[in-house]
Order: C-alpha cells, then structure tokens, then sequence
C-alpha cells in the first residue's frame, strides 16, 4: 500500500503526536477548555494521517465515529453518552469489517491459539458484564451490555489484522472498560479521564496502524495485484 499524499505524512503524523500531548497534558494540568478543543480534533487528524498513507475509506469511517463518539461523551448526560456509545459502535462495525476483509484466517496451528483467545475472551465479557451489571444505572444495562459484545467481538476480530491491531482491540477495551467503571461509581484511579484518553488514542492508532500494515501484506495487496494483470498482459 502507497502513500496517497506522501509529503502530508510526516507533518500529519507530528499533528496528531503533539495534538495527543497537549490533550493529555491539560487533562493532568486540569485545562477544561483544552481539553474540549482538542479531543474532537484527534481522530480527524488520525483520518487524515491514514488517508496520506493510503489507508481505505472505511478506516476513516471507523475513526470518524470515533470522533463522534468523543464529541457526544464530552456533552454529558444520559442522550449523549447513548447516542456517543452508538458512534463508537458504529466504528466497530467499520474495523470489523477491516478485520474481514484484509485480516488473515487462522490456520493450521493457529487455529488451537484462536479457540483458545476465543474463549478468553468471552470470559473476559461475561466477567466484566456481571461485575458491573449491578452497579450500573438501569436504563444503562442493556445497551452496555450489547456495546460491550460488540467491542469484545472487535477486539477478537482485531486479531486476524496482526499484533498492532491486536493490541490496539486490546486497550480499547481496557479504555471503554475505565470508562464504565466510572458510571458504575468504582473507585478510580487519579486523574480518570488520563488514564481512559491514553488508552484511547493509543487504542485507535494502534488499530489504524494495524489495519494499515495488514492491507500492505495482503495477498491482493496492490502492488502484488499489478504484478499479477502485468504477468496475464493486462494493460
């Protein structure tokens, strides 16, 4: 997979690094109004970064979500936290949807690893959903419950797209996971909304990076595919 806009990478790649940074430091320093500015302009800039390096739409999509997941959540309340739950969601369809088409079936001796990551992470849902069930509100339990299927299918899916994307799955559970403790009222570590962000934006880089690298050794990667019409003396 090529850069799209090669000379757009490395400035959009330094954007969103210092646009990372300056999020988090005024998470610590306390800054609200930094803060609001700058956590719906992260993954816009992610977009961008992916596009430049050649990324397919349906990534941006995910990422955009996203994006109007972390605009909603910041608004407040019941409404918002529903409709920004149904954002991020909707970019786990798009990732699931990645994962399927350019992720690697397990096979061989890797299937027995994938059972197994199956399993552990179905435990890992169930477990989570009974513990925070009864401390949830109960207009909240339902559709936390059905969010946190999706997610964990996402994370599970994330697998078949290699280690960074597998990682990425891996945080943003831990990151939405942070953040339903805290509707559950459970003690929390200093500066919570530190600790969801980081992984948050370490989630979705991973994830995009992830997908990025999968497309790029993909059998029907593009160069791959050019050699092939060359060789069957397409024009």
């Amino acid at each position: 997979m090529t850069a799209r806009w090669p000379r757009a990478v490395s400035p959009l790649l330094w954007a969103f690094v210092l646009l990372s940074v300056v999020h988090l430091g005024a998470l610590l320093a306390g800054v609200l109004p930094v803060v609001q500015i700058t956590k719906p302009a992260l993954m816009p800039v992610l977009v961008g970064y992916a596009l430049a390096r050649g990324g397919p739409p349906l990534l941006a999509g995910a990422l955009l979500f996203g994006c109007g997941g972390d605009t909603f959540l910041q608004i407040g309340g019941d409404l918002a936290f529903l409709v920004g739950m149904g954002s991020f969601a909707a970019g786990h369809v798009c990732y699931l949807l990645l994962f399927a088409r350019y992720g690697a079936a397990p096979a061989g001796g890797r299937r027995g690893r994938t059972a197994a990551a199956g399993a552990a992470y179905a435990v890992l849902l169930a477990g989570t959903v009974v513990l925070l069930w009864p401390d949830l509100p109960a207009e909240l339990r339902i559709p936390v419950a059905g969010y946190s299927l999706l997610l964990t299918a996402m994370a599970f899916g994330a697998l078949r797209a290699g280690p960074w994307a597998a990682v990425g799955g891996l945080l943003f559970l831990l990151s939405d996971t942070l953040i339903a403790s805290r509707i559950a009222h459970w003690p929390q570590l200093p500066v919570p909304q530190f600790w969801i962000m980081l992984t948050y934006v370490a989630a979705q880089w991973a994830l995009a990076d992830g997908v990025r690298r999968s497309i790029a050794t993909a059998p029907w990667s593009t160069p791959r595919r050019e050699g092939e019409l060359r060789t069957a003396g397409a024009p």
